[in-house]
């Protein structure tokens, strides 16, 4: 049966990402009665950050080649990696067990909140094969970043998320961004409304078109 992870970033309870993440999964378990679905929350349950331990964890998995979980968990069983293994682990456990993961990611300050950062910074070890899965981003951007607009040099997001998934071997990832969130708000940007609001409803019915198209296939137990 299929998979879902689901990551929470924005630092809002009310954010235009958790919108599409939540529109999202309502749709994708509709369309997957038999699927299953971990969620966090890495703003209220967020991931410890990486210290020197963790940092070594990736040093001496590529020492010593480890190729998969059980090499990792031999490896890490060692005093001085186990602690740091012992908070990274269910993280890499959770992320292995998803055929597709879901991120509700805004833009802040032209680039990924630090809770998703932090989370990155966890399960990035040479040997994590995330070949054959997919990769829903839903981004919020308080300006516009589309092809043409005077900003779109700006977006650092999703080119860095791009190739940073990209050397995790998931290359298959779909991107949906709501622009100009900040335009319901910020009188000077009131102009901009209508487009607004054309941006988040075209994201809502785009979510909901891959909600129930992913996963194609799933993989095998």
């Amino acid at each position: 049966m299929p998979h879902l992870l689901h990551l929470d970033t924005s630092a809002r309870s009310d954010s235009f990402s958790r919108e599409l993440g939540a529109t999202f999964v309502d749709h994708w378990r509709a369309a997957q009665p038999n699927g299953t679905y971990t969620y966090r929350d890495l703003v209220k349950d967020p991931v410890e950050p990486i210290d020197e331990a963790g940092s070594r964890l990736v040093t001496e998995s590529s020492v010593h080649g480890v190729q998969d979980l059980a090499a990792m968990d031999e490896l890490a069983s060692a005093p001085e990696l186990a602690p740091a293994w012992a908070v990274t682990r269910p993280l890499i456990h959770a992320l292995l067990s998803a055929d597709v993961l879901v991120i509700g990611a805004p833009m802040y300050n032209f680039s990924v909140p630090g809770s998703l950062k932090t989370w990155m910074d966890r399960v990035t070890l040479p040997w994590l094969p995330l070949s054959g899965k997919t990769a829903v981003i839903l981004s919020a951007r308080g300006g516009a970043y589309g092809p043409g607009t005077p900003r779109e040099p700006f977006d650092f997001q999703e080119p860095y998320l791009r190739a940073y998934f990209s050397t995790l071997n998931l290359t298959d990832i779909e991107f949906v961004h709501t622009e100009l969130t900040h335009a319901p708000a910020v009188s000077r940007l009131a102009h901009l409304r209508d487009i607004h609001d054309t941006s988040r409803a075209t994201a809502l019915d785009r979510v909901k078109e891959l909600a129930h198209r992913l996963p194609p296939t799933v993989r095998s137990a």
